[in-house]
């Protein structure tokens, strides 16, 4: 049963929750209060990992429940088993990777109502959830932020028509069959409580029009206590204006002559409105720039304590006020002065959070600390604390609590711009939201505006938006929790989408405290996945918690279905990490898509050199019978062909994009050995098949295509395809190491069977550029010797070689292989051998590798600073077969950290190690 619609949560008319009815919404609040009250009590319930930090009262004023709760959600597993559907194998269900644009709908009213650190758009979520789910199914985001995937999911409902038509055209262009509209049940959860509040109210309805009442109501209720402080005398001296903000300067001391500098008044031309480079000290005329500037402390009484607080000094410089529709600037006069002196005077207000930053821990402390700002009321100063302390307060003090957090909702949307971390953009258009995200920085020209000034707009706009998109009661969960610990049962989720947190782009929370301390509820840093110094978590600490959070994901997904990662980072070993934790959590990577900001299109990724842009990860949770099968065979060849044949039947058949047919990375035979490999390594089985003879039974049994491995069913698509696009496929090579040296020279001798003279020009350009810091340049000579074959002109030319002379040559051509015109033209000319000859190659090339590894092995005591990578990866993997941990742990604490996270094949055999040495030891 689903609930109802309520279109007026505060109305009297019967509500079903969780199959109970009540004879009111309000009296279904009650009921879920009473008992996530009770549970707050209990000491077993709030040890749970990832438990905000705050008291029972506060995370109660906070949360709705059952849709909502500031802590872990209790209600989880009742709303997936009531609304979900169960986990059926017998049910068909086939789907293809799909690439998403996170750039797409970053101007779209939903996407702007509330700002969060990062977001994905809603819009670039809504066509993945209609391809991969049904209405009615479940979707989880266990790294939720503000909520974006659950408006996505309720979108599919609510989407207006226009939008549906071009969807459904731009599907029926591609050859997809048209969506199934319909809004889907979503799972929500973040550490944070800031952000999952956020979440709450993007997701849970409310009476719209009631709340821009009550909007209005509270911010004429302010300006009638307060009003006065943003009152100033028009420059006629008679007539009353309203102050929109206040320009604060930093005051800075002349080098040369000790005289004290307002930044402000001396560097910003009046006319263009730049802050020049140079200028002359007011006082002695000398040069002056930013950085000769001396900073100034002075010594005011902190409101909270009352104690002496030193801190950088700070002087009004400009007034912009309106008098009725017109704009005007004056430097603050007597009165503006004596107002800011009458409020300097007043209490702090309750409301007003004194909370500390744990400044030793904050990656951005360093920034804060030293101009004195060590506590939350320190960046208001004190007309801004009285006014947001006063909107908090009438905002908390509404009866209806649906409507009194959607005021709450609007008010902290006003805490970054009403601090000081709010920086004066002269140039700019508004002075609002001119804080420098993801950063704690207190800049030098801070404008300080009216609660007016920021929010009447936003009242405005927040109505228009949320009556535009009407969500429905029920179809949205909310918890605040840890990824790695979902309260939700085995098998119940049908998708996941997740952006998480990538490495140390942004230091999540950290940056919610200040939001956070207004609410009285913190996040619990202690599980957040993230790299952080200050807080003891290096690279393996985050590939770790990610790797939680992703076994997590495979819990609750069912089998056979997808998850969709959004990847932001721009470091290689950061991009290996989740690749390797994706791969251990049980995950196989189906496809991996850049974003090409500039071109506006997808490419597949190739090599590390693409993280530099945005990333789509398209995973799925492998098949209960694939999983069985496995079991019952263990490490046998025919596990791994039966592994090959359900991937195969994951990965896209094509890919076009402006009818170029692009090459399916994921389908390439040695990209699909590194896939097996990390399946059997995660499932702590040694692998079956050498690359050789991984690569002559995948030509043997699976078609080949423009170098690509098809299931028989899937070549008569691809053929149909490949008829129709305008030019053949074609990979991407970017050379780094060994092993992608190696697969350009493959990819060269196979279209043109050459001499080393021929070669060694263009070898010798691709080993330029990217080459891998520690990674030993080899000599072509024995890549050639160790890979390939050479004819010597004795015996009859190769195929190989005679294919390509008789296209290449027109006097080449009608010639037998035994010809010596054919036969001179082809000597000493190096070629990719038949599959039968390649495996005695690659036996003897193993045997050298590992006899070079045995002497890294050897090596005591030293580091490795230059070294064979493929020797290391044939080493590790012959290593775990014989279940030897301990050396691959030993020769990988010879080499560089960052050499080894920066290869997924090395972090993946070294991490498997660390785990199984633990276990067994």
């Amino acid at each position: 049963m689903n609930e109802i619609l309520i279109a007026h949560p505060g109305a009297t008319s019967a509500v079903t929750c969780l199959g109970l009815t009540f004879p009111s919404d309000a009296a279904r609040r009650e009921h879920f209060r009473k008992l996530l009250s009770e549970k707050l009590k209990d000491p077993g319930f709030r040890r749970q990992e990832g438990f905000p930090k705050g008291t029972d009262e506060a995370i109660l004023a906070m949360s709705d429940p059952p849709y909502y709760t500031a802590c872990p959600n209790p209600w989880l597993a009742e709303f997936v088993q009531h609304h979900g559907k169960p986990f059926n194998p017998s049910q068909p269900y086939a789907r293809e990777p799909m690439a998403i644009d996170v750039s797409v709908g970053k101007t779209d009213p939903i996407y702007k109502a509330h700002s969060y650190h990062t977001k994905v758009p809603h819009l670039a979520i809504v066509p993945s959830i209609l391809h991969f789910t049904e209405p009615g199914d479940i979707v989880l985001d266990g790294f939720a932020g503000s909520g974006m995937t659950g408006v996505a999911a309720q979108w599919c409902g609510t989407a207006p028509a226009i939008y549906r038509q071009r969807l459904e055209m731009e599907w029926k262009k591609a050859g997809q069959p048209a969506p199934q509209w319909g809004p889907r049940k979503v799972v929500l959860n973040d550490l944070s409580p800031a952000a999952t509040f956020i979440a709450a109210n993007y997701n849970l309805p409310f009476d719209v029009e009631a709340f821009a009442k009550a909007g209005k109501k509270l911010l004429a209720e302010v300006e009638r206590e307060i009003g006065w402080m943003y009152e100033t005398l028009h420059t006629d001296r008679k007539t009353k204006g309203r102050i929109e903000y206040t320009v604060w300067s930093e005051i800075f001391s002349c080098p040369e002559c000790a005289g004290e500098v307002n930044f402000l008044e001396e560097a910003l031309e009046e006319d263009s409105k730049r802050t020049r480079d140079t200028f002359p000290c007011p006082h002695c005329s000398a040069e002056l720039n930013k950085d000769r500037l001396e900073r100034v402390f002075e010594t005011r009484t902190d409101p909270a304590t009352g104690k002496p607080w030193k801190r950088v000094k700070f002087r009004p410089a400009l007034v912009a006020y309106s008098v009725g529709k017109s704009r005007y600037e004056k430097q603050p006069d007597a009165a503006d002065l004596a107002t800011i002196d009458r409020i300097n005077a007043l209490p702090l207000p309750a409301s007003v959070p004194t909370a500390a930053f744990p400044v030793a821990e904050m990656y951005h402390g360093s920034r804060l600390a030293p101009k004195g700002f060590t506590h939350v009321h320190h960046l208001f100063l004190p007309r801004a604390a009285q006014a947001m302390g006063m909107l908090w307060e009438k905002a908390n003090t509404y009866p209806d609590l649906r409507i009194r957090a959607s005021l709450i909702f609007m008010v902290e949307q006003a805490l970054w711009t009403a601090s000081i971390l709010n920086r004066f953009r002269p140039t700019g258009f508004s002075q609002v939201n001119q804080y420098l995200t993801g950063v704690y920085y207190v800049a030098s020209q801070h404008a300080e505006c009216s609660p007016w000034y920021i929010l009447n707009g936003k009242l405005g706009r927040l109505s228009k938006t949320f009556e535009a998109f009407r969500c429905r009661v029920g179809n949205a969960a909310v918890s605040s929790g840890t990824a790695a610990a979902l309260p939700m049962p085995d098998s119940c989720v049908d998708y996941v989408f997740t952006d998480p947190p990538f490495g140390e782009n942004i230091y999540y929370a950290d940056l919610n405290l200040l939001v956070e301390a207004w609410h009285g509820v913190t996040t619990d840093a202690k599980p957040e996945a993230i790299i952080d110094r200050f807080k003891n978590k290096a690279l393996p600490e985050y590939q770790h918690l990610m790797q939680r959070c992703f076994a997590e994901y495979h819990r609750v997904l069912k089998p056979g279905r997808w998850m969709t990662v959004v990847f932001s980072n721009s470091k290689a070993s950061v991009w290996n990490a989740i690749q390797v934790a994706l791969q251990q959590a049980g995950f196989v990577v189906a496809e991996v898509t850049a974003l090409d900001k500039v071109q506006g299109s997808y490419r597949q990724v190739t090599s590390t050199t693409a993280v530099k842009q945005d990333l789509v990860i398209s995973a799925y949770k492998p098949d209960r019978a694939l999983e069985q099968r496995l079991t019952e065979r263990g490490a046998a060849p025919e596990s791994a062909w039966d592994f090959v044949a359900a991937h195969l039947r994951q990965l896209p058949v094509a890919k076009t994009k402006d009818s170029v047919l692009e090459f399916v990375v994921e389908r390439d035979p040695r990209r699909i050995y590194d896939r097996m490999v990390a399946w059997f390594v995660r499932h702590d089985l040694p692998v079956p098949l050498s690359t050789e003879e991984f690569l002559d039974g995948l030509r043997r049994r699976y078609p080949d295509r423009d170098g690509m491995a098809f299931l028989p069913e899937q070549v008569t698509e691809y053929d149909r395809r490949r008829a129709q696009a305008a030019q053949a496929p074609q990979v991407e090579l970017f050379v780094s190491d060994e092993r992608s040296a190696i697969d350009w020279l493959t990819d060269l001798l196979r279209k043109r069977p050459s001499t080393y003279q021929e070669i060694h020009p263009d070898f010798t350009v691709q080993l330029g550029a990217g080459w891998r810091k520690h990674e030993e340049k080899p000599e072509l000579s024995l890549l050639l010797d160790n890979n390939f074959l050479r004819y010597e002109g004795r015996d009859d030319v190769p195929s190989q070689i005679h294919s390509y002379l008789s296209h290449s040559f027109r006097e080449m051509r009608g010639l037998e292989k035994s010809d010596p015109r054919l036969k001179a033209k082809a000597k000493d000319r190096w070629y990719v051998p038949d599959p039968g000859k390649a495996k005695d190659l690659e036996q003897k090339r193993e045997k050298a590798l590992l006899k070079e590894f045995e002497a890294y092995r050897a090596a005591a005591g030293r580091r490795l600073r230059e070294f064979r990578l493929e020797v290391l990866r044939t080493g590790f993997k012959a290593a775990w077969s014989a279940k030897d941990y301990k050396t691959i742990i030993g020769v990988a604490q010879k080499i560089p950290e960052e050499a080894l996270q920066e290869d997924e094949k090395l972090l993946l055999w070294y991490d498997q190690a660390l785990t199984r040495a633990e276990v067994g030891g």
